[in-house]
């Protein structure tokens, strides 16, 4: 993992649609929803550095995938989902 991988990934405005996509249908009957895009920008960050995202970006990058961050063979929907579920759920104090 290299922090400028991370730093890539959560620029990507392909990987930032899919999150938001993600954030709108898990919020969906949600009355305290946020515009999903402004969710997935505000989270970008916490999205790009979710465990091996960066590196299967590098990886995606570097064997010349034009478009990694749209590419669900690169970062899975089940994984975009995962990373969603976290966030969205607070941890028990």
């Amino acid at each position: 993992m290299a922090y400028g991988d991370i730093a890539l990934l959560q620029q990507d405005a392909d990987f930032n649609l899919r999150v938001a996509a993600c954030y709108a249908t898990e919020t969906t009957d949600d009355p305290a929803r946020t515009d999903p895009a402004s969710w997935a920008a505000m989270h970008a960050w916490d999205m790009a550095a979710q465990p091996g995202f960066g590196d299967a970006y590098a990886y995606a990058l570097a064997n010349g995938n034009p478009r990694p961050g749209w590419d669900p063979a690169v970062i899975t929907d089940a994984q975009i989902l995962s990373a969603v579920q976290s966030l969205l759920t607070p941890p028990e104090e």
